[in-house]
């Protein structure tokens, strides 16, 4: 663990108004029976499990996830958040501010929950009371498709982030779910590990651990290994799909990624646009004479024209922190004192991440970033979507530059790329602009579907393109239906 630096009071995953964040759910199931320890290498404890291979939850003692040094399962009549939000088996604050408040919520799939974690030096994970890192949930239905989904987190939260976004949809269709807290969260992650940019590195190897283990655990539940592993995640749990698909293709079947972080040595990286929008947005708000150069000033930073009406809330909320506590992790070296600074600061002041120049920072920054750069050379088949109103990672300096390193690498005919028109950042925005956002979320489902149909039966998806707004769509409409053919 490197020594301690300099960290701030929030971050953009848990920093959304509650407003905006949580839904009305159903709460209808609990966990069966009491548990009892069962012997193994790890520390295992397990609820009853059925003998019948066939019934509800059968198997449970039998299933171990290798290389876990702890893990916990239960048997439970609802592994959706219809049930685990009653029953203990997620956490809502983690993916608070991630999904509309009026989302469907599926419900209707017993099976198993496995919590545990793999061993790890960090501390920074409550849950369970356990205080540990690579922690990690493994959801296994009882009406299992034969397939699996595992998924790394979006920003710094935990393994539980994805479980509305993703997990829920999935689950109801029959897959086994698997994720990972990426081996450090929250505003303290850049503190792991001994050098640079090891932080991240490690979110990477923690998912292609997962997935090998989970892969094993799915094993020995249905008698045989799955038909199709398919990686998915937002934001930074975007990032870890295009890592894992072009370094570890053999592991999966194919992924959908979700306006992934893009990392790359020469860059655009959020290094490079956030630091020119914290200059800019104070004169802009400022008004008066050098307000309209500011504007321009964000525009060529890559914040799109018709995205004004967001940037007072991501200056407020995501811009600063984001950009310092990633630099903390690539750059620590910048501010030269460990805990100095404040959550904003002007520019000019010395340290300040809105005067930060990565052209002119020295060369082992550029090699901490080449730990966890991408390439574009996926090995199977991906989708990738992204609003064209992100104001965090603005589509213009992310997926729309991964997107031509994708063809660069000549694998362009393994890649689908939909830039979804109204989108931004996180669905939790879409009940505060109703009428100015789209959610992203049914555009995710209906890419995963694509991509399904793209393996299963090798029927191609459509074209990649920017997907409009459907013409007289109402709030309603747009959380159930989003067309990449472009058509109705």
């Amino acid at each position: 663990m490197r020594p301690t630096r300099r960290s701030a009071p929030g971050f953009w995953p848990r920093a959304v108004p509650a407003a905006l964040a949580l839904a009305a759910l159903a709460l209808t199931s609990s966990p069966a029976t009491a548990t009892a320890t069962v012997p193994a290498t790890a520390a295992v404890t397990t609820a009853s499990a059925s003998a019948d291979a066939r019934g509800h939850c059968a198997r449970q003692a039998h299933v171990r996830v290798p290389g876990a040094e702890r893990q916990r399962a239960a048997c439970l009549t609802e592994l959706t958040t219809a049930g685990t939000v009653a029953s203990g088996h997620t956490d809502p604050a983690d993916w608070a501010g991630l999904t509309p408040k009026d989302l469907t919520v599926p419900s209707g799939v017993p099976g198993i929950q496995i919590d545990g974690y793999f061993p790890d030096t960090s501390t920074t994970n409550t849950n369970h009371g356990w205080n540990h890192d690579a922690q990690f949930v493994l959801r296994l239905p009882d009406r299992w498709n034969g397939g699996l989904v595992v998924a790394g987190t979006p920003g710094n939260r935990e393994q539980f982030a994805n479980d509305r976004a993703i997990a829920d949809w999935v689950l109801s269709r029959g897959y086994a779910y698997a994720a990972t807290d990426k081996g450090n969260t929250g505003l303290a992650f850049h503190r792991d590990g001994s050098a640079p940019g090891d932080a991240i590195a490690e979110w990477n190897q923690r998912l292609t651990q997962l997935t090998r283990a989970a892969r094993a655990a799915v094993t020995q539940r249905y008698l045989r290994p799955p038909s199709r592993t398919l990686a998915t995640g937002m934001s930074n749990g975007g990032y870890l799909v295009r890592w894992q698909l072009e370094n570890h293709p053999g592991l999966y079947d194919g992924g959908v990624d979700w306006e992934g972080t893009l990392w790359r040595a020469d860059g655009p990286t959020l290094l490079h646009f956030l630091p020119p929008a914290l200059r800019a947005y104070p004169r802009y708000a400022a008004g008066g004479a050098d307000a309209e150069r500011a504007r321009a000033a964000l525009h060529a930073a890559g914040f799109p024209a018709g995205s004004e009406f967001l940037w007072p809330y991501h200056h407020q909320v995501y811009w600063d922190l984001t950009q310092r506590i990633h630099r903390e992790e690539l750059d620590p070296g910048y501010d030269g004192t460990a805990e100095a600074g404040t959550p904003y600061c002007a520019p000019g002041t010395p340290g300040c991440d809105a005067d930060y120049d990565y052209t002119a920072r020295p060369d082992e920054v550029r090699r901490a970033v080449e730990k966890i750069a991408l390439t574009g050379r996926i090995g199977k088949p991906l989708i990738t979507l992204h609003g064209t109103l992100d104001v965090l990672l603005p589509i213009g300096r992310d997926s729309d530059v991964y997107a031509r390193m994708v063809e660069d690498a000549g694998r362009g005919h393994a890649h689908r790329y939909y830039r979804i028109e109204g989108g931004t950042h996180t669905d939790g925005l879409v009940d505060a602009f109703p009428d100015r956002l789209r959610p992203l979320t049914p555009c995710h489902r209906s890419a995963f579907t694509a991509l399904e149909n793209w393996l299963a039966a090798g029927q191609r998806p459509p074209a990649s393109r920017t997907v409009a707004r459907p013409a007289g769509a109402d709030a309603a409409d747009l959380l159930t239906l989003c067309s990449l053919s472009g058509r109705p």
